[in-house]
Formats: structure tokens, C-alpha cells, sequence
């Protein structure tokens, strides 16, 4: 992500959240954690956004315009953060998503995301919990780990 995507950025995030973001938001995310940007000719058509602390990744957005969704660009940002998130050795990477929110849940599932908790009443307009889904990368997956 760089400071030329922010308008585009806002703009996706208008149309895909109740809450969106803003242009100050964003631009405040520049060069912390891993924020990536899925362009199709030349325009932003989505986003990834994960902030980074320590050795711990907390995906912040998933955003994909709606006539941009269900062609690949979501699972493509997020093999792409995973990846990214592997070579920087990040332990593991998390996010909250709606319980209601079938399809994203299927999405993070088939990213190899776990459910891992809930969060009671995260979510406002309307109040819902938000399942806890988590990818670990490290050798924690396998139920090791690892003592120094």
C-alpha cells in the first residue's frame, strides 16, 4: 500500500463496511504491519490490511469492491499476506469476522484460518459476536513449541 492507493482505498472501504475507514485512517497504517493492494488494470479493486507486533499478525480489513468479489481477489490478498507473513516469521496471524458472515468464514477456512474463539457483542449495527479465526504459521501448528 502506498499513499497514491489511499483515495481508492477509502473508497472501497466505503462501499464494502458500515464503518468504513477514512483516507486519515489508512494513511495512518503506511509502513506499519503488512497492507497489500489487489489492482486489476491498473486500479485498486481491493485490500488487505495486518498489523504486526512482534512476532503476532492481527488482520485488520479484508476488503474486495463488489463487483470485484467472488473472482479470487480476496484469496489471492490473502495467500499473498500469509506468505509475506511466513517470510517475516510471524508466529501466527488473526482476525474477527462476523458470525453471520457465512462466505467470509468459508474464505478464511479454506485460507487454512481455525476458529479459535468469540468475541460477545464485538460487532455494532446491528450487535453480533464476531468469531475469532486464526492461521498459524509457526511451529505452534503442529503442536510444538519451540523453548529458547
Amino acid at each position: 500500500m502506498e499513499a497514491g492507493h489511499l483515495p481508492a482505498l477509502a473508497a472501497i472501504e466505503r462501499a464494502c463496511f458500515r464503518a468504513p475507514w477514512s483516507e486519515q485512517a489508512l494513511r495512518e497504517e503506511l509502513g506499519k504491519g503488512i497492507f497489500l493492494v489487489a489492482e486489476r488494470a491498473g486500479a485498486a479493486v481491493g485490500y488487505v490490511g495486518c498489523q504486526t507486533v512482534l512476532d503476532e499478525g492481527y488482520i485488520t480489513n479484508v476488503a474486495v469492491l463488489p463487483a470485484a468479489r467472488r473472482q479470487g481477489v480476496a484469496r489471492a490478498l490473502l495467500r499473498a499476506l500469509t506468505e509475506q507473513a511466513a517470510r517475516q516469521e510471524l508466529a501466527f496471524v488473526t482476525l474477527e469476522v462476523r458470525a453471520s458472515n457465512a462466505p467470509a468464514i468459508a474464505l478464511y477456512e479454506g485460507a487454512g484460518f481455525r476458529p479459535a474463539g468469540v468475541r460477545r457483542r464485538f460487532y455494532t449495527q446491528p450487535t453480533e459476536d464476531a468469531v475469532l479465526m486464526t492461521l498459524w504459521l509457526g511451529q505452534e501448528e503442529r503442536g510444538c513449541v519451540p523453548l529458547e
